[in-house]
């Protein structure tokens, strides 16, 4: 477990340190729910390592002072086309899926919203179009 925790953790600083060296500030972090809580117990200890994971992850970048960050919790991700309508919410946000081209969507609109910086959103399907909901949270 902690082997997997290290290397998700690292690869989110180096990526961090990289930006700060090319003088870019702006950085969005793709997490996942349940960062918040502990694991259950019945879903595994590769589950819980994950989780562990993504919180050291977003934690290192939280502590980056050089950073805009932004950090994107996408439910359950599938593989459908995507509607281009979205939930995007501070957490808690009920669990549930989302296809990869609306997270996708997301993650480029949320790069141009600055008022996002420096929040933890969480992403589901949803009625809102993709463009309405980040102005919503930014």
């Amino acid at each position: 477990m902690a082997r997997k925790e290290t290397v998700d953790r690292a690869a989110a600083v180096l990526l961090a340190d990289a930006a700060r060296v090319a003088g870019v500030r702006r950085y969005l972090l793709v997490s996942s729910p349940g960062v918040d809580s502990e694991p259950a117990a019945e879903r595994g200890e590769v589950w819980a390592a994950y989780i562990a994971a993504k919180k050291a992850a977003e934690e290192a970048i939280r502590a980056a002072g050089h950073l805009d960050w932004t950090i994107l919790r996408p439910g359950t991700l599938s593989d459908e086309p995507g509607a281009g309508t979205v939930l995007l919410a501070p957490p808690p946000v009920p669990l549930g899926p989302v296809t990869r081209d609306d997270t996708a969507a997301v993650l480029a609109a949320l790069l141009d919203a600055p008022g996002s910086a420096g929040k933890v959103l969480e992403l589901r399907e949803g009625d809102v179009d993709v463009a309405e909901a980040v102005a919503g949270v930014a």
